[in-house]
């Protein structure tokens, strides 16, 4: 009889858990979704106009509507590099 107290127990622990788990799974999905639809809108850091994400020759790069600069993320600038290796300027700058 004892062992089946002990056994019913821990069953009821384990589901315990198992519910609480759950819910921080659901918690921590709900929070993802909410930071995916936030406004990733980026501010120019010279003059605080808005960053648009444009295409220049098959490379994603982000300039400013004001001040049209010209801001590159990480790995931007190795593409540029690359793809004027041995044709340009920036490449012999960074070579």
């Amino acid at each position: 009889m004892a062992i089946e107290m002990d056994e019913r127990g821990k069953a009821l622990e384990n589901e315990y858990f198992h519910r609480k788990e759950q819910e921080l799974i659901e918690k921590m999905k709900s929070k993802l979704v909410v930071e995916e639809t936030k406004n990733l809108n980026l501010n120019c850091p010279k003059c605080d106009g808005r960053l648009v994400e444009t295409n220049h020759e098959n490379i994603t790069i982000d300039m400013c509507d004001t001040c049209s600069g010209v801001w590159l993320d990480a790995g931007e600038l190795a593409q540029v590099i690359d793809k004027n290796e041995n044709s340009g300027w920036l490449s012999r700058f960074f070579g």
